[in-house]
């Protein structure tokens, strides 16, 4: 019966040209492999090597062996790390889910880094914003969660990434760009253009109209940042987006930003989170995940600070 071993000798011999020089590259002794070949030999009942040779000559039989060596023994080779890569939890797939549109600004540089130091994981997105993904997170539909509201749920965990500020978007030409102090009823004078979610996902809503129990005038939504800003900026309305946001687009001269003074004497901050399951914290691949985001957390914090 044909072997793997037996495809290695015959590797073995090609590259050395004699038994004894094989027979030291695989641990054996010349008689061992003289065993092997003869029982190829025996097998297919014709000559594999002709051993008088220096070096040894393969016969046809036997070059049409080496051929299905060099295709098997490669992909066994290759089987094997993989398997001892799944093993070790060096290998996976990790899907990502988000509620802030905005988190990919600094989320897709952070990736671009994993993927180097775990190029066999592949990395993909939720096909779409859910609306509850807290619970999808538990039920495995995805792997990790972005998120700014921690829902304590029974097996998931949370890492706090960063803290940032929501403040509030306006176009130079707003009247309330030159107001000192903005008040709420200000705000329900505007229209609010933000992204199409629900409206308990976003901020400005979540934790300045609703807790009122009132409303902004008029609501525009638009999926791209970009755009948002435009329309910002081109007077039709009003926004509110994390600071790591409007910093970008306040440099860039587009738009202007206040904060959210009457919340609180520091504004509207929040805190964004990782969330994942607890099952998957031990996984190899998993953990250097939740490690590039505590390196990109402490790295984040001193630049701040």
């Amino acid at each position: 019966m044909l072997e793997l071993r037996h495809l290695r000798t015959l590797q073995a011999l090609r590259y050395h040209g004699s038994l004894v020089a094989a027979a030291n590259e695989l641990n054996l002794t010349p008689s061992a492999i003289s065993h092997q070949l003869k029982e190829l030999e025996h097998w297919y009942d014709v000559d594999i090597v002709n051993r008088r040779s220096r070096p040894v000559q393969f016969s046809t039989i036997g070059q049409r062996l080496l051929q299905l060596a060099d295709d098997i023994l490669p992909q066994v080779q290759l089987t094997q790390s993989d398997i001892t890569r799944i093993v070790h939890g060096q290998t996976g797939r990790i899907i990502l889910s988000s509620e802030c549109h905005s988190c990919f600004d600094w989320l897709m540089p952070l990736l671009n880094q994993y993927r180097l130091n775990y190029p066999d994981v592949d990395l993909d997105f939720a096909s779409a914003f859910e609306v509850n993904p807290h619970e999808l997170l538990q039920n495995g539909e995805f792997d990790l969660l972005i998120t700014a509201d921690p829902i304590a749920l029974k097996g998931i965990e949370y890492f706090p990434i960063f803290e940032y500020e929501s403040r509030l978007v306006l176009a130079h030409t707003h009247a309330l760009a030159r107001k000192n102090d903005i008040t709420l009823q200000d705000l329900c004078d505007e229209t609010l253009i933000t992204y199409p979610v629900d409206k308990h996902r976003l901020d400005i809503m979540a934790h300045i109209f609703i807790p009122a129990n009132v409303q902004p005038k008029h609501i525009r939504t638009t999926e791209l940042t970009q755009m948002l800003i435009q329309l910002v900026a081109s007077g039709r309305g009003i926004s509110a987006l994390p600071d790591w946001v409007v910093n970008e687009y306040e440099q860039k001269g587009w738009v202007t930003s206040r904060r959210f003074a009457f919340v609180a004497e520091h504004g509207l901050r929040r805190t964004l989170y990782a969330g994942y399951r607890t099952e998957d914290k031990p996984k190899e691949y998993f953990a250097g995940f939740l490690q590039q985001l505590e390196k990109f957390s402490k790295k984040r914090d001193s630049y701040y600070d």
